[in-house]
């Protein structure tokens, strides 16, 4: 796959990623659970990624669990040195695929060096810690304990830098009490915007917001004008939407996900589109009930 311009870049404490980075998570079974359907396309998928340009690779080991990352180490180890991989933790899977909180210092600890083995690595670039809150919200509560416990790894060497995921801004501003974040994961995308004022907030700090389901949440009637407007274009719905997303502020970074190569270099032209001033304005009128 050829190399694509990747939108810019940003910082992630010392470390330099493209905006547009690529997700793991559809990498393992349905359900993001068990191996995936065809491992050898995982592989390649990885590959064309790098390949392509891509340096920010987010994962979790609860992908499957531990498919995702045991896949990334076969397809990239040993790992490129500009190549970025982020990490979460703070939940595990049930026998029966639920997602169940574990958030205790133990599990947590376990946690990370569960993934500093899968992923075959001395130290995590970036781990997250991932609230459980509702799904699609967060919930306020402290992050106290669970915080200390990542900022205490990072000491021993373990992690490189932290990041927060499905926060609040309170909850933000506690953990920076703790230790240094430099990267806030949580559900954004065209229709749902509730964390505009939090972006642009994080923007001013220098701190990146990663939305999670950047191409989630269109009812029927924005998909509609969504559509329309990709037709003239000349682009799909979802590279129009990862368009907007870019195009949204300078410190937003998109780790679109797929398992698919041809799904892959469709995400990544995306960050070649320009939207012109017109289309922006149309596109920013299309909120969702949420807004």
């Amino acid at each position: 796959m050829m190399k694509h311009a990747m939108a810019s870049t940003f910082r992630l404490g010392d470390l330099t990623v493209n905006r547009m980075g690529y997700g793991a998570m559809q990498l393992a079974g349905p359900g993001v659970f068990g191996p995936p359907r065809d491992r050898t396309e995982a592989i390649a998928v990885l590959r064309a990624a790098v390949e392509a340009g891509v340096n920010h690779i987010d994962t979790s080991d609860f992908y499957g669990p531990h498919v995702t990352n045991q896949i990334i180490r076969e397809a990239l180890h040993p790992y490129l040195e500009d190549l970025v991989i982020v990490t979460k933790v703070g939940a595990v899977r049930g026998a029966d695929a639920a997602w169940l909180p574990a958030q205790s210092p133990e599990q947590l600890t376990q946690a990370v060096h569960d993934n500093l083995r899968n992923l075959g690595l001395e130290r995590l670039d970036v781990v997250n810690l991932r609230l459980m809150g509702d799904v699609h919200a967060p919930a306020e509560g402290s992050l106290e304990t669970q915080f200390s416990t990542l900022a205490n790894l990072r000491r021993q060497g373990l992690i490189r830098h932290l990041g927060l995921s499905n926060v609040t801004a309170t909850q933000i501003a506690q953990a920076q009490a703790i230790a240094p974040v430099v990267c806030v994961q949580n559900h954004y995308n065209l229709v749902h915007r509730t964390d505009d004022a939090l972006i642009d907030s994080l923007a001013g700090q220098g701190i990146a917001y990663v939305p999670f389901f950047p191409l989630g949440g269109f009812t029927p009637i924005q998909s509609e004008a969504l559509a329309q407007l990709a037709g003239t274009l000349g682009a799909s719905p979802m590279q129009v939407a990862l368009a907007w997303l870019l195009a949204r502020a300078s410190n937003l970074l998109l780790i679109p996900g797929t398992s698919s190569r041809v799904h892959l270099a469709q995400n990544l032209a995306a960050a070649e589109l320009q939207l012109p001033t017109d289309a922006l304005a149309r596109l920013n009128g299309l909120t969702g009930p949420s807004h």
